[in-house]
Order: structure tokens, then C-alpha cells, then sequence
């Protein structure tokens, strides 16, 4: 099933009866290109009641424009690299999107409050999911299942959210005002919960069980890019022997699969897919934003994560 198409917003009037009924409870904001629901819409019903996570599942967890994409390839790529290696031609990133390789279950399998077979997934099960950590389905919590939670600099999300969002809304509307949606950032709305909240979820709970979640930072990957991804196959119990050690396997998959090669791939040149890859660059938020409005964020993070040790 293709999951390299923009993530599918349900309308509150296509929802099944038991959908609206949740949602005329929750708080809601408008905006010009979609309603934001702040906890739940059609598939993560569906997903939360359906999903049966197994103990050998991994699950990558991250809020929209963190560096989902990349990450993807890469946790794709470790896994499959013993029967795959990246120095083929065919290699399944190449000619394939990473968000049909690694699927979101909410926005893909789950979408319109569809329930899929997932019998066709091999073990072990690559999952991706935007959903806040206390709305992951029962069965994720209750099994052995492994979560990556990937989080990235506040300011450069919310750049990366914008364009994004401008670059996939319907033509006939205007385009988003920076302004407007810096404000509706700033006092949590988004897709599903605050900014901070959906972090420190995550941040948590890897403080808690860090044998089950993972918590890295787009920043750290990007600047030790090869510690990390040797953290990254540790944890997903693919960790690179010595054999691969002395012949570079880790600088290979880097180099290769990169976020720039990955943009610059036909496969993710193609329509909408294009609008998963930008620059990927970490400070890129101040060639948008201005200095006040990076001081008011900076305000509202250190107040939020205040005691965290994040």
C-alpha cells in the first residue's frame, strides 16, 4: 500500500458516528488549510483500537517536519542491510519513497478507519507514527515493542511545518501567513498536542524505560552522524559487527543515503513527494523568522522543559 502521499486529514463530516461524537468534545482551532484536532481524527481510532503491536515491532515516533523522512532511510537501511546493501542500484530506497517503506500507521494504514492485514509485514515490523505517547494504542504500551523517538529544534520545525504546509495546501486558497500560524504555534496548536507536550511525552519515558524507548535529536544525528546510527542499531539489535566495522558499512549507508542524496532521487522528486525534502539544515528557522520571534520561542521552551534535563 503506498504511504508517499501528503498525510490524509479527515473532515468532521466523513467521520463514522463514533469519531464525531469524540470530537465535538475536543478543543479545535481553524485554520485556512485544515481543521487541527488536538488529540485524535478517524485513523488514530482506528489505530489505537485495532493496532496489535508485536514484541519484535520498532515504531518511530517524532512530530510532523523532524526529520521523519531521513530517519526513516536510515532505520530502513540497518535493517535490511544484510540482504540489501546500499552499494546496489536496486536498492529499494532508490527507487522507492521511505514512507512507503516504513509506513505510518495512522495516516496510511489506519487512514479513513480502515483496518489493514498486516500479515504481510514480515518480522521484524517497521512502524512510524506522529501520535503523542499517551495516545499510542494499548498494545504498543503493553508489549516489548521498541520506540525511536526522533525530536528537532522547535524553531526549524515550525519553518519546515509552514512550507510544507503552504507547498501541499489547495491552490485556490491563499497562502498561509508566517505570522498567523507563528501565533497559533506559540500557544500549542498543532496537529495533536503542544509542541512540548508531545516531546516531553516521549523525553520521559526514555528517562523511565530506556531499554524500550530511544529519544535522539535531529541536531546530534546530523552533527555525529556516525555515533548515532551505531546508538540507532544497537537498540534495534542490528548492531554493526566487526566484519562491517573495518569495511565502513556505517559511512556507506551516511554517505549514500544522506538526506541531500535522498532529495536528489527521482523516486522523491516525484509531485507531492518532493514536499517531504527541503534543506534539512539546523538553523534554518533564522532565515525566516525574527530574532524576537526565535526569543519568544526560546522563552516558551525553556519554561516548558524547565526541570526536564532535556
Amino acid at each position: 500500500m503506498s504511504t508517499s502521499q501528503p498525510p490524509h486529514f479527515s473532515r468532521d463530516d466523513e467521520a463514522t458516528q463514533e469519531c464525531q461524537a469524540l470530537l465535538s468534545t475536543l478543543p479545535k482551532e481553524k485554520t485556512r488549510l485544515i481543521t487541527l484536532h488536538k488529540y485524535q481524527v478517524r485513523g488514530v481510532l482506528a489505530c489505537q483500537q485495532h493496532f496489535q503491536a508485536q514484541d519484535t515491532d520498532i515504531l518511530l515516533a517524532t512530530t510532523p517536519k523532524s526529520g521523519t523522512t531521513w530517519l526513516k532511510a536510515l532505520m530502513f537501511t540497518l535493517f535490511n542491510r544484510m540482504h540489501c546493501r546500499p552499494i546496489t542500484n536496486d536498492h529499494p530506497l532508490v527507487t522507492t519513497n521511505p514512507h512507503d517503506l516504513v509506513p505510518f500507521l495512522e495516516f496510511d494504514l489506519y487512514a479513513n478507519n480502515q483496518v489493514p492485514d498486516l500479515a504481510s509485514f514480515a518480522s521484524p515490523r517497521l512502524f512510524s507514527i506522529h501520535l503523542p505517547f499517551t495516545s499510542l494504542p494499548k498494545s504498543v504500551h503493553e508489549s516489548a515493542c521498541k520506540l525511536v523517538y526522533l525530536c528537532r529544534d522547535p524553531k526549524d520545525v515550525f519553518v519546515s511545518l509552514w512550507h510544507f504546509s503552504n507547498k501541499l495546501r489547495p491552490q485556490n486558497l491563499e497562502i498561509i501567513s508566517l505570522e498567523e500560524t507563528f501565533h497559533k504555534y506559540c500557544k500549542g496548536v498543532s496537529f495533536y498536542e503542544p509542541f512540548w507536550d508531545h516531546i516531553l511525552g516521549y523525553w520521559n519515558e526514555s528517562l523511565r524505560n530506556p531499554e524500550k524507548l530511544l529519544f535522539l535529536k535531529y541536531e546530534d544525528l546530523k552533527e555525529q552522524p556516525r555515533l548515532h546510527l551505531r546508538r540507532l542499531a544497537e537498540f534495534m539489535h542490528c548492531p554493526f559487527s566487526a566484519k562491517e566495522e573495518t569495511e565502513g558499512v556505517a559511512d556507506e549507508i551516511l554517505e549514500l543515503f544522506s538526506f541531500g542524496n535522498l532529495r536528489n532521487l527521482e523516486v522523491n522528486k516525484d509531485g507531492n513527494l518532493s514536499a517531504f525534502f527541503r534543506r534539512g539544515e539546523a538553523g534554518d528557522w533564522k532565515n525566516y523568522l525574527t530574532a524576537e520571534m526565535g526569543d519568544q520561542l526560546d522563552e516558551i521552551i525553556e519554561e516548558k522543559f524547565y526541570g526536564s534535563g532535556l
